[in-house]
């Protein structure tokens, strides 16, 4: 079995966008939910560029043998400068992923 949910959130301006899915499956006795989050912001700059934030990234892997469960944790953080006819702006963006897989069987 296999259930797909799937969200698209833009703002009235089109300045910041949400994008995220959830899958959960089934196959063979192993459980699995995969989550995905992008989110994108954009704002002009009118005077000077602001900072660029630092890039982040953050990875994290947990295994536990007891209850037969595997995590897997990523995200990634960061912001590019776009010039265009209008102007410069800043495209500040995140990505996550997230994937838990359980065994049904274990006890």
């Amino acid at each position: 079995m296999r259930d797909l949910l799937f969200k698209n959130l833009t703002s009235q301006d089109k300045r910041k966008r949400v994008i995220s899915t959830l899958e959960i499956n089934e196959e063979e006795g192993i459980y699995s939910i995969i989550r995905r989050h992008f989110i994108c912001l954009i704002k002009e700059i009118k005077d000077k560029p602001l900072p660029k934030p630092l890039p982040c990234l953050y990875i994290l892997r947990e295994t536990n043998h007891k209850k037969q469960l595997q995590k897997f944790f990523y995200r990634i953080k960061a912001s590019v400068y776009i010039v265009r006819k209008e102007g410069l702006f800043q495209v500040l963006f995140a990505h996550s992923l997230m994937i838990i897989l359980s065994n049904r069987n274990a006890s």
